[in-house]
């Protein structure tokens, strides 16, 4: 059994690990991740991180993002959870609501769609069965 000094270190090590979605890949599915992820490709699904999500200048995401951080750089078509701070780069092009406690747009960001701000998001909890593409898989990282 593991002590909770233990637990809290194994819980440290899972939360700053990072994933890697390369340029050119396609993934149909859902993600969660305790960690950071990094996004180049392309997703149908949505995503959630109890960390940062980044998505690069190329990358599309067809989906509800939902994270504690998120920079953007690429497009998004859904819904975006940021309980912290969220940071749309000068080529993000977002179609969908925003919630989230801060938010920096660069000029030359693109938002179509409403913003709450300031209001407490309810903590990211992984492992739950939300709403899911159809025919899609669930991937868990890390």
């Amino acid at each position: 059994m593991l002590t909770s000094k233990e637990q809290k270190r194994a819980a440290d090590e899972i939360s700053n690990s990072s994933n890697v979605i390369g340029k050119g890949t396609v993934l149909e599915g859902n993600i969660e991740t305790y960690g950071n992820i990094r996004i180049e490709g392309r997703i149908i699904g949505n995503i959630k991180s109890k960390s940062k999500i980044a998505l690069g200048n190329a990358s599309h995401v067809e989906g509800n993002i939902i994270a504690q951080n998120a920079d953007l750089e690429g497009e998004v078509k859904g819904k975006i959870d940021v309980s912290e701070l969220l940071v749309l780069k000068s080529t993000a092009v977002i179609h969908g609501d925003i919630s989230t406690g801060k938010l920096v747009v660069e000029p030359g960001a693109l938002f179509n769609g409403s913003c709450k701000m300031g209001s407490p998001i309810k903590d990211i909890k992984l492992g739950e069965n939300g709403a899911r593409t159809p025919h899609a898989q669930e991937i868990r990282l890390n």
